[in-house]
């Protein structure tokens, strides 16, 4: 539960950062802390079903710096890039 929630604490810091660095992509507050959440959410998943090693030492309980900081690199990514492509998709059809 905890990894869940900081893919989408720092999905959504992600996506805030990413709307409000480039016009482009910018879709109010709200729109790109949720667009950020979601996307750190689903790559946040991604990542670690992908590096296994992650995900076994968070659900053994041993709880590792590295593993948080795998999370949140992850988690931010994930919010930017989709607040990214929902802000330019949107502003191009404005």
């Amino acid at each position: 539960m905890e990894q869940i929630l900081i893919n989408l604490f720092a999905g959504a810091v992600g996506g805030g950062a990413a709307g409000k660095a480039s016009p482009t992509f910018d879709m109010g507050t709200a729109g790109n802390l949720i667009a950020g959440a979601v996307g750190g959410g689903v790559l946040g998943q991604i990542v670690t079903l992908a590096m296994p090693a992650i995900g076994a030492s968070l659900a053994s309980g041993n709880f590792s710096v590295g593993g948080v900081v795998a999370n949140l690199i992850s988690g931010g990514a994930g919010g930017a890039i989709l607040t990214a492509l929902i802000g330019a998709l949107k502003n191009r059809a404005a």
